[in-house]
């Protein structure tokens, strides 16, 4: 199958996958609170309160307020954030750029600190190297996000004073008139305008929270890759590479780390989906304005409309990520036929 139909095939596979999510969530969503709330403000008399029941027909059965939602969500209206105070898709569009951020400089963290050690205690099973960053694989699985953000910020911010603890740059050096806002994305746009300043600054502020969310990906790549390369080095084609002289580092390089890497190219594509909604622990602590901060405040007040919203796109994303995955399996192997 052609690389460009089998994208197609996908895309229109992700129709019935979001339908049956935003039924889910939506009915959840139902069933915790009042829709209403993110509406409804103290100010509004019974009168007022009755109209925005009937403008959004939440006073209708729950099937038609879910043809009502779906309806504004393919036309663009996902709904009234209150903690945002502003439309649910403009609040996730200003927000995202954070959280992908942030995402992106953990996996750039992640991936190849974790294949690079997974790959090396492999070729060293049963040493002490292999041994000891098992060990440590271990601890960066069991370790909570929060405490590693606490220590994090305990050591390098309240100790040796070294990097910021939390927000994405610093309010005393730069004001809100300060920040570009072309893209949304501080390190793109401090360079679009020539701020240096304002770019080392915000990378400053994303090193900590970077190195937290990378740490369990680290220990996650190290675990499935040493045990994808310890399978790949006992199969027959690479011991065939081996009598036949073959320089090792070539045999590694070229014939066994990139069939190893298949399984750890799922794990990756999950992990960044994860990253994407599950930094809400993260950005909470660093105070970073993404999408997982708010996500939590609209938990918190029971703003049904932006959990909504939030969900939906993360669900989207998702499946995005793993179209992704799948065509990087037809790359790494040539075996893997897209249908």
């Amino acid at each position: 199958m052609r690389l460009s139909r089998y994208i197609i095939k996908r895309l229109l596979l992700l129709i019935p996958v979001l339908i049956g999510v935003s039924i889910i969530i939506f009915t959840l969503s139902r069933m915790t609170g009042d829709p209403a709330a993110a509406y409804i403000n103290d100010k509004m008399n019974a009168q007022q309160i009755q109209q925005v029941y009937e403008k959004y027909h939440f006073d209708e059965p729950l099937v038609n307020q879910y043809w009502y939602w779906a309806k504004g969500i393919l036309q663009g209206d996902w709904g009234w954030s209150k903690i945002a105070m502003q439309p649910v898709d403009e609040a996730i569009l200003y927000r995202f750029p954070v959280t992908l951020e942030l995402t992106i400089l953990s996996m750039a963290l992640g991936i190849p600190i974790g294949i690079t050690l997974g790959t090396m205690t492999a070729l060293r099973k049963d040493k002490a190297f292999d041994h000891v960053v098992r060990v440590i694989s271990l601890i960066g699985v069991s370790i909570p996000v929060f405490w590693l953000a606490l220590i994090l910020q305990y050591v390098f911010f309240y100790q040796l004073n070294l990097l910021p603890a939390i927000n994405i740059y610093n309010p005393v050096e730069y004001s809100a008139a300060d920040i570009p806002h072309i893209t949304n994305f501080l390190i793109i746009d401090s360079l679009l305008v020539g701020n240096f300043g304002l770019f080392i600054d915000h990378i400053a502020h994303m090193v900590m929270p970077a190195v937290t969310l990378s740490f369990g990906i680290i220990a996650i790549l190290i675990r499935i890759q040493r045990n994808s390369m310890l399978e790949v080095l006992n199969l027959d084609y690479i011991k065939t590479a081996r009598a036949k002289g073959l320089p090792e580092k070539t045999v590694i390089n070229k014939h066994a780390r990139r069939n190893a890497l298949i399984p750890t190219t799922t794990v990756i594509g999950l992990s960044f989906g994860a990253s994407l909604g599950g930094a809400v622990l993260t950005e909470n602590i660093f105070a970073l304005p993404g999408l997982g901060k708010w996500s939590a405040n609209s938990i918190t007040h029971f703003d049904s409309t932006s959990i909504l919203g939030f969900v939906l796109f993360i669900a989207l994303v998702y499946s995005l990520v793993n179209l992704v995955v799948d065509i990087m399996y037809a790359y790494l192997d040539p075996r893997v036929k897209l249908g």
